[in-house]
């Protein structure tokens, strides 16, 4: 598959997005990892679930700089499987519906790691049912024929991982942030609620 038919097929899977900036670069990245693992065989439900056991491996070992490693492999993982299933010509309903559950259940995992690490409970249990929540409105949204509700929310899983990644470096400097940072994701969060339910409140009423 050529690169351009890559970036089209990608575009077309994500509702028309343009590919440019920040997401033109990780897809240049991504398209030549994948055609390397293409050639290996490599499916991407065997990157799906590597994604899920790197999380899971997060949660065991939370402690030291190999979780770090740990969320790494987890986001690269995810962020591959879907352009592999485009390069490979695998893609499916049934493939997108095992990522978009990985991916609630590596986010559970990386929760119960921030939580084996000291995070406070009440604010752990907030952040993660408003982040399910935010996913929940978009999967719905696209369900009643909304492929995108038209906003990036302050807390994307990215933004949400570089939170887990910035507690995870502050644990292992020894410094006691995990509990601002988590009042500062959960104040994020809030927000990127918020916007999520304007704008898909207002793309259905249009």
């Amino acid at each position: 598959m050529l690169k351009a038919d890559f970036f089209a097929k990608w575009s077309e899977l994500h509702g028309g997005a343009k590919i440019s900036g920040i997401v033109k670069g990780w897809l240049e990245i991504s398209f030549q990892i994948v055609k390397v693992l293409n050639k290996l065989r490599i499916t991407p439900n065997l990157l799906t679930c590597g994604g899920l056991i790197a999380a899971i491996l997060l949660w065991c070992y939370p402690n030291g700089w190999q979780a770090l490693v740990f969320l790494a492999l987890s986001l690269i993982f995810d962020g591959i499987d879907g352009s592999l299933a485009i390069i490979s010509k695998s893609t499916s309903l049934a493939g997108a519906m095992t990522d978009s559950v990985v991916d609630r259940l590596a986010e559970v995992f990386w929760v119960l790691a921030l939580y084996r690490l000291g995070a406070p409970v009440l604010p752990l249990f907030l952040v993660f049912t408003f982040a399910l929540t935010q996913e929940y409105l978009r999967a719905r949204a696209g369900g009643l024929g909304f492929l995108e509700i038209g906003v990036v929310s302050i807390a994307e899983r990215p933004v949400r991982a570089s939170l887990v990644f910035i507690a995870l470096i502050a644990d292992n400097l020894t410094l006691n942030l995990i509990a601002q940072i988590l009042y500062l994701w959960l104040a994020m969060q809030v927000v990127a609620l918020i916007q999520i339910t304007i704008s898909a409140y207002r793309r259905m009423v249009s």
